[in-house]
């Protein structure tokens, strides 16, 4: 038993040493390299970006028109994990503002690139060709519509259900007609934007008249996406940036720098209560909570997600939550131990029973958290990504780390004190 619970020591205390040299130094793994976890990148609300102007490179564009260009830009910048911007449509002046923090080196972001023609492409898919998420694969032999084929496409109510309902070009007709007519009742269509599978409806009787519906579980929110996410890759024309600028900071250098030091301030006093409260697991739970913003922060770093105001309030909830769920842990050994238990058992209880509490509250979190990034865009995506990610690993440092530490020092000869505990005498 000593063993085994010196090897999960061993194997703790690595862990948390690797992270935080990670923290403060860049490494290298094979090919790739890893960047320092205080090397974040900063959102645009911290350190400035970059302002664009886009414009149709034609004439009389529709409102409709403009926002499925907004809604092909928010998917772009969404799949690279720019989650703070600023992107509107002004109406009357026919042009898409957008905002969104630059990145630099290899990572930056060509603003034509941004403003180019959705490339949407109606292709059959292979039920075996999947990746690994097991999404369908865009096979470039097996593409039957372009967005070019599209004529229209909108979000009715068909029998009482949301539907995308949807219109071809003659050309684009023919093509579709001969590809239902021999995937009626076997086979699925997949709808791929920038090579992003969107949806992969089946193909259940022949469409031969250049229009008909795309059905399914939609809500009315998705079934319009799907809708504008069609007739945005469908767009004859592509968006032209004529104004770019590099904005400043809305907070600049300085307030990031308060911001951090606040943090740090309100970290250590949180230590130092759980220390004077809960005496040695206190001190445990200090290590776990530091473990915890360490590990979090080089996550961070590492999926390029950028640091705004919305991230840095997800990371300080999570944390709060990592301290909520080691003093519901503390309170319970307290209580074992005044029933007169023994301190490996009060701990054994401690942690046993304070499991569903910390499961329930960290999975009601983590549903909030899913819910606001599947149904926003925007800084509140990159606060749930943030948020959930931190939930997460504060419920591995609260039952993992502390525990590993806890029954750790109970094999020493002072970790056996029950006044270390909060109780009196020994075990």
């Amino acid at each position: 038993m000593k063993r085994k619970v010196g090897f999960q020591f061993m194997l703790a205390a690595v862990l948390i040493g690797i992270c935080t040299f990670l923290f403060f130094n860049e490494a290298k793994l094979g090919s790739m390299d890893i960047p320092a976890g205080i090397d974040l990148r900063q959102g645009i609300d911290l350190k400035g970006g970059i302002y664009a102007l886009l414009y149709p490179d034609k004439e009389n564009v529709t409102d409709e028109e403009l926002q499925a260009a907004k809604a092909v830009i928010d998917r772009r910048l969404d799949n690279r994990n720019i989650f703070d911007r600023n992107i509107y449509v002004e109406s009357d002046k026919k042009r898409i503002v957008v905002e969104y923090p630059s990145k630099g080196g290899a990572d930056s972001y060509d603003i034509n690139e941004l403003g180019s023609i959705g490339s949407l492409t109606f292709r059959e898919v292979v039920e075996k060709q999947v990746d690994k998420a097991g999404n369908y694969l865009p096979l470039d032999d097996m593409i039957i519509l372009t967005g070019a084929d599209i004529k229209s496409a909108k979000m009715e109510i068909y029998e009482g259900a949301y539907v995308v309902a949807f219109e071809l070009y003659e050309e684009g007709a023919g093509k579709f007609a001969e590809a239902t007519t021999r995937l009626a009742g076997v086979g699925r269509i997949g709808i791929f934007m920038d090579q992003e599978l969107i949806s992969a409806p089946s193909v259940d009787d022949p469409i031969t008249e250049g229009s008909g519906i795309i059905r399914g579980s939609f809500t009315a929110k998705e079934a319009s996406n799907l809708a504008g996410n069609i007739m945005a890759g469908a767009l004859p024309f592509k968006m032209v940036a004529r104004q770019v600028n590099q904005i400043s900071p809305s907070l600049g250098e300085n307030a990031l720098k308060v911001t951090v030091w606040a943090g740090m301030l309100a970290l250590l006093l949180i230590c130092l209560f759980m220390t004077g409260y809960y005496r040695l697991p206190g001190v445990v739970a200090s290590l776990a909570i530091m473990s915890l913003a360490v590990f979090q922060v080089d996550l961070i770093s590492w999926a390029k997600i950028p640091l705004t105001l919305p991230g840095i309030a997800g990371i300080i909830l999570s944390i709060g939550m990592g301290v909520d769920a080691n003093v519901i842990i503390y309170e319970r050994i307290k209580e074992e131990l005044k029933n007169g238990k023994t301190i490996s058992t009060a701990v054994d209880l401690g942690f046993k029973r304070a499991f569903s509490a910390i499961i329930d509250s960290n999975v009601t979190t983590i549903i909030t958290g899913v819910v606001l990034y599947i149904m926003t865009t925007g800084p509140i995506k990159g606060f749930a990504v943030t948020l959930v990610l931190g939930v997460l690993l504060s419920f591995l440092t609260a039952i993992t780390i502390s525990r590993t530490l806890i029954r750790f020092t109970l094999g020493l000869g002072f970790g056996r004190n029950k006044w270390l505990y909060g109780g009196q005498g020994r075990a």
